[in-house]
């Protein structure tokens, strides 16, 4: 592609078609759309226009002129100028995936990706270990709840945004990478080497225990996880439990109709969420009826790591007094975004839309929800194998039916 030619492309359009980059940090992505869509987000006046991405044209020129290592991949800074766009936002959900970013997000919430397998926190300035999984490699090397990753394969990430720094982690299964982190309580850190691979992921996990109450873990609001959940709860019924504990630690989340459609298993009328987009309407979303567990004494368990989805379904919960919270405040996810594929194999966006309240009207974003009933799990639990907020659970639900 030859810059000069663009350029004076550029100058030389009629009022019918433009070249338009979308711009961000100073970076534009760059495709040809007719004028008459943009009319409501660029200047009118072509002067403005031109005087608009002057300084991008003037980078993309400089860059092909003078960059030490010819000829560069244009694809490659058409991508990067898309995430520089989305980072320009200043919105930890609002983020590019690159095409192989977006086929493995894709796979993961069909039950699988490729990687260390571990629930990670990408809203902070590191890249934040929550969990690792069962039997996944991070769990094997040690990787432990509370790890920040500084390096991978020794390259410093530290200013990285950490949705970069997870893109890097993602890989074919089999290949090996080093994870350089940092721990408190470690005076220097440490360094792990781990083998990628295909991470199978659960939706629902689900016993009897004490003999006599029904416990579920869901992992993730997936496209099929209601009806795992119907599935494996009259699977439970069918043992006559006094209870159901319902544990959404470190469940970041997934489709929001999937939200809608648990809470409304355990909710029998009125409000699940309320959305308010960003012209300032609000739109509500109510119970959809025909639940199965409106009855059955009920507690949620969370953590910082139950967000987006999970706080739908306990902030629904917490709202009604149809159950207790145990555990830690919530994450904090308020905002809804839609995923939309770009043309070609370039990805996709993923863009902050909405954001969501409880039924009373409570902001979640950034705030969190604040459990009925405060119990940490600290690492010295973990390694010692001591669930003390699923303990307490137990204790808490007993306590509510005597």
């Amino acid at each position: 592609m030859n810059h000069k030619t663009i350029k004076l492309t550029l100058l030389g359009l009629t009022g019918f078609l433009l070249l338009s980059f979308i711009f961000g940090s100073g970076l534009i992505t760059g495709w040809w759309l007719r004028a008459s869509y943009f009319s409501n987000y660029l200047p009118s006046n072509q002067d403005e226009l031109r005087d608009l991405f002057r300084p991008y044209f003037q980078s993309w020129e400089l860059v092909h002129e003078k960059y030490i290592e010819q000829p560069v991949d244009d694809h490659l800074l058409i991508q990067s100028s898309i995430r520089g766009l989305m980072a320009g936002l200043n919105d930890p959900y609002s983020i590019y995936l690159g095409p192989s970013e977006y086929r493995q997000v894709n796979a993961s919430m069909q039950g699988e990706y490729t990687g260390i397998g571990a629930w990670i926190n990408t809203s902070g300035e590191f890249l934040e270990i929550i969990s690792p999984m069962p039997n996944s490699p991070a769990e094997q090397v040690g990787i432990k709840p509370g790890d920040l990753i500084i390096a991978i394969n020794s390259e410093d990430v530290t200013g990285l945004l950490p949705d970069v720094v997870l893109s890097k982690i993602i890989g074919p299964a089999g290949t090996k990478l080093t994870l350089t982190i940092i721990r408190e309580g470690e005076p220097k850190p440490l360094s792990f080497e781990l083998t990628r691979a295909v991470i199978d992921l659960p939706s629902i996990q689900s016993e009897l225990i004490e003999n006599k109450i029904a416990y579920i873990r869901l992992y993730r609001f997936s496209e099929d996880a209601d009806r795992e959940f119907r599935v494996a709860y009259q699977d439970l019924l069918k043992s006559n439990p006094i209870g159901l504990i319902l544990d959404l630690r470190n469940n970041a989340g997934g489709y929001v109709y999937s939200a809608i459609d648990i809470t409304s298993e355990f909710i029998r009328e009125g409000l699940i969420m309320i959305e308010e987009l960003n012209d300032g309407t609000r739109k509500d979303y109510e119970v959809k009826g025909k639940g199965i567990a409106y009855e059955i004494p009920l507690i949620i368990i969370i953590n910082r790591g139950s967000a987006s989805a999970s706080e739908i379904l306990a902030g629904a919960v917490q709202d009604y007094g149809r159950g207790k919270l145990i555990g830690e405040t919530t994450h904090g996810k308020g905002v809804v975004q839609q995923e939309i594929k770009l043309q070609g194999d370039n990805g996709a966006i993923r863009i902050s839309t909405s954001r969501w309240l409880t039924p009373k009207g409570r902001q979640i974003h950034k705030n969190g929800l604040v459990p009925d009933v405060e119990v940490l799990q600290t690492t010295e639990d973990f390694d010692l194998g001591i669930d003390r907020q699923k303990e307490a659970a137990v204790q808490l639900l007993l306590q509510s039916i005597n």
